[in-house]
């Protein structure tokens, strides 16, 4: 079902259903997330059967502000404060020690527990009324079926779960892909998964350098090899390389999405020079060649340097769920 995110009445009524322990899908700047309130396990456990997710595969908990931030972490380290201060609300997750008996399900059963405070004003409106009604925290991973692409609009949400999915709608996501994870959990700050956020912007508001994970890192939202994936097989190319395929084959029902223009292909779609127009529009141009009955999408690779980390990242592991497995 949807709801109209532009009535009031429909903020209220989401606000309820969650604090009532029922799921409803919720827009924030970065994707559409399933939302359930983080304190009751019960409450949490229908996000994890409903994308077909393991349940040792942490969620984020979305809260409102620092206040919201203390009442599921142990401690808040000063990196992760100065983090907080420069980048919330928006689009980083920042992983801290857990406070012990609190949003356990959420957090995989682990010791720590990743947090964020999203900017879009539709979702801070949705929390500060689920916080006048008890609820200082709603975990929320995207809104699909685990390991499929995120969404960014509230139809991509419907198309998952279908119409009885209670869907607040916000309109399209502005970032477009998930948050940046920083694990401030164990002393240095750690990237674990990169965003729109580029490293040394993330390490200028950290007042330190970002490590690279470790066997020791914890798990967190997002970084398995393979995800993010559409029905069609993705094959990330370079320039060159794809130029030359494309001059030798063109398989049926080929989709490409590129920087460089090709003419005469049905299915073909121009990715911006822009980092960050292409995050905003990735998701939805791969649901998009999806719906149009693409069997392969061959996708040129982004350009080198530090804005692209995001968007490669995603575009990797999309591709990497179709590659062949090495015994």
């Amino acid at each position: 079902m949807l709801l109209d995110g532009k009535h009031p009445e429909s903020v209220e009524q989401a606000a309820r259903a969650l604090a009532g322990g029922r799921l409803v899908a919720i827009p924030t700047e970065t994707v559409y997330g399933l939302a359930a309130r983080a304190d009751q396990d019960a409450a949490v456990a229908q996000i994890f059967a409903a994308k077909g997710r393991p349940a040792d595969h942490p969620l984020i908990v979305h809260v409102l502000d620092e206040t919201g931030a203390r009442r599921f972490a142990q401690d808040l380290p000063p990196v992760a404060l100065r983090l907080m201060a420069a980048f919330w609300p928006g689009p980083l997750t920042l992983i801290v020690k857990r406070a012990p008996g609190v949003a356990g399900a959420a957090a995989g059963g682990q010791a720590t527990v990743g947090l964020r405070s999203p900017s879009h004003p539709l979702a801070r409106a949705l929390m500060q009324r689920c916080r006048e009604l008890g609820v200082e925290g709603l975990a929320a991973p995207s809104a699909n079926r685990f390991g499929r692409v995120s969404p960014t609009r509230a139809d991509h949400v419907q198309g998952e779960f279908g119409p009885a999915m209670l869907v607040l709608d916000g309109g399209d996501c502005p970032v477009g892909i998930e948050s940046s994870i920083v694990d401030c959990s164990r002393g240095a700050p750690v990237l674990l998964r990169p965003g729109v956020l580029t490293p040394s912007e993330l390490e200028a508001a950290a007042g330190e350098p970002l490590r690279a994970p470790d066997a020791r890192a914890p798990k967190a939202s997002g970084t398995l090899a393979a995800h993010y994936a559409p029905s069609a097989v993705v094959r990330l190319l370079a320039t060159e390389p794809l130029k030359r395929q494309l001059s030798e084959t063109r398989p049926a029902g080929l989709a490409v999405y590129s920087r460089t223009v090709y003419e005469g292909l049905p299915l073909w779609r121009a990715m911006p020079d822009s980092a960050r127009a292409t995050a905003r529009q990735l998701f939805a141009v791969l649901r998009e060649l999806d719906a149009a009955g693409a069997r392969e999408i061959w996708i040129e690779a982004p350009p080198e340097g530090a804005e692209w980390d995001g968007v490669r990242d995603r575009l990797s592991r999309a591709a990497a769920a179709f590659a062949p497995r090495q015994d």
